[in-house]
Formats: C-alpha cells, sequence, structure tokens
C-alpha cells in the first residue's frame, strides 16, 4: 500500500492541471510506503502521451532525497484525457521494477498505483489518501 499524505495529493493534482495539455511527472520520496515528499519534474518529452526525465534533474531528485532521510519509491505521471492506468507506453517504458508507478488521470480525478514486474506484467498496488502527519 502507497499512503500518501493529502497535502501531497493537493500538490499532484495541482502539477497534473498546470502542466495539461501535456503529462506531469515527478518523484515521491519517504520510507516504507509512505510518502513524506513530492519532487516534480519537468517532463522532458513536452507531451500529452508520454514523459521522460532530464538525467540530470534525475540525479538532483536523487541527491535531494537522500540529503533527506527519504527513499525516491515511486514516479507519478498524469494521464491528461485517458483514465489512471498503464498505458502500452507506460508498460514498456516501466525499466524499473523496484519503483511503484502512480498515475493520476485529469479525466477521472482517480489517482492509482502499479507495479510492473520483468515480463512487463502489471499489478495493482492499494493507494490510501491520508490525514497529515503528525509532527
Amino acid at each position: 500500500m502507497i499512503k500518501i499524505p493529502q497535502s501531497i495529493y493537493n500538490k499532484i493534482k495541482a502539477h497534473a492541471r498546470g502542466e495539461a495539455p501535456n503529462e506531469a511527472c515527478g518523484y515521491l520520496a519517504g520510507l516504507d510506503g509512505e510518502v513524506r515528499e513530492i519532487i516534480p519534474m519537468k517532463n522532458a518529452d513536452a507531451s500529452p502521451e508520454r514523459f521522460s526525465f532530464n538525467p540530470e534533474e534525475q540525479f538532483a531528485a536523487l541527491e535531494e532525497a537522500t540529503a533527506g532521510g527519504v527513499d525516491l519509491f515511486a514516479v507519478y505521471h498524469s494521464h491528461p484525457a485517458t483514465p489512471a492506468r498503464m498505458s502500452e507506453e507506460d508498460i514498456r517504458l516501466a525499466y524499473d521494477t523496484s519503483i511503484t508507478y502512480l498515475i493520476y488521470s485529469l479525466l477521472t480525478d482517480e489517482i492509482r498505483a502499479f507495479k510492473v514486474n520483468g515480463e512487463q506484467q502489471v499489478s495493482d498496488k492499494s493507494v490510501k489518501i491520508t490525514a497529515e502527519p503528525e509532527t
């Protein structure tokens, strides 16, 4: 299960709306499946149907997460005009089997999470939107 605080979920949605009609993308960092921070990235493809990260930005995100004592454990992106499901392109480009892939759909206002194994088989993971963590 992926646990996402409401404030971070709201940031994912705002990022998706702000980048439309192109896909928005970024990382979610945290510990033990609990998201603690969002790291929005630029969609290097600037496309409504796919996304990719700039390698320098990826390295900076990894450094940021490491400095903050959290792990980059999920990649999120938006689907501006389609449901929150893994497209064939998403599956084909899901090289990292250790990462969870989250998709937020502007069409249905829904977020879903997936794992993709080495044989490109997709499985659902549950997502829970939580109250803010206590500080």
